[in-house]
Formats: structure tokens, C-alpha cells, sequence
């Protein structure tokens, strides 16, 4: 089979093993091969002109413009705030009473700690 394709982007007709645009040197290739590079700290998508380098373009972004706030990030880690009243530690991951299913921090998590309400006699005296 000698099927012809033709490129999308300067109209020619090829065989399935020159259709790629580097393989048959497409002189139109840039209208249809356009790729945008990504930020990788913010994510944000960085315009590049023809004839400029990727790289340089999103090393100048990372310098001047880019939103990422590392203090931001740093500062939504701890969110699980505990419900004893008076405390005002957070911690990583949510440590729930088994009585009254409020979220504590290590400190208050048993139930004799933070005066559990949710059962009628403590578990244990520990």
C-alpha cells in the first residue's frame, strides 16, 4: 500500500514515513507545531515568541513575575485545628476523638485530655 497523506501544515502530499514535519523538513511546520511552556513552580502557561528559547522566556518569568509564594504553601500544611478550648495547635494530618469524633492535636487527643462529652464513662484512666 502507497497510500499518500497530506500534511496539515504546508498541504504536501507524503508517504506514511516522511508525514512527520521533521522528516519531510515542513518550512510550515511552525503555525501547526506550537507548544507552550508551564511554569513549575506557579503553573501558569509562559507566551514564547518565534525565535526566543524556552528556557530563557520561563528563567526570566521565574525572576520577575512569577505569583509563587513558598510562605504561602508553607502555611496551609497544618489545618486540622484543635477543638479544645484554649488551643491553638494544628497538626498535619486529623487526629479524631473515637467518642465524640472531634479533631484534636496530639496533646488532647485522648478522651480524658479534652474533656470528652460523647460517652458516658472514659474509656480508660491512662
Amino acid at each position: 500500500d502507497f497510500l499518500l497523506l497530506k500534511c496539515n501544515a504546508c498541504g504536501e502530499a507524503f508517504c506514511k514515513d516522511h508525514i512527520r514535519y521533521d522528516d519531510h523538513k515542513c518550512r510550515s511546520a511552525y503555525k501547526k507545531n506550537v507548544q507552550v511552556p508551564v511554569c513549575p513552580l506557579c503553573n501558569a502557561p509562559i507566551p514564547v515568541r518565534k525565535g526566543e528559547t524556552p528556557d530563557a522566556v520561563v528563567g526570566a518569568h521565574i525572576d520577575k513575575n512569577c505569583k509563587y509564594n513558598p510562605a504561602q504553601q508553607k502555611q496551609r500544611i497544618f489545618t486540622n485545628k484543635c477543638l479544645k478550648p484554649g488551643c491553638k495547635r494544628k497538626e498535619l494530618m486529623k487526629v479524631v476523638c473515637e467518642q465524640c469524633n472531634g479533631n484534636f492535636c496530639i496533646k488532647h487527643r485522648h478522651p480524658l485530655d479534652h474533656d470528652c462529652k460523647g460517652s458516658s464513662h472514659p474509656i480508660s484512666k491512662a
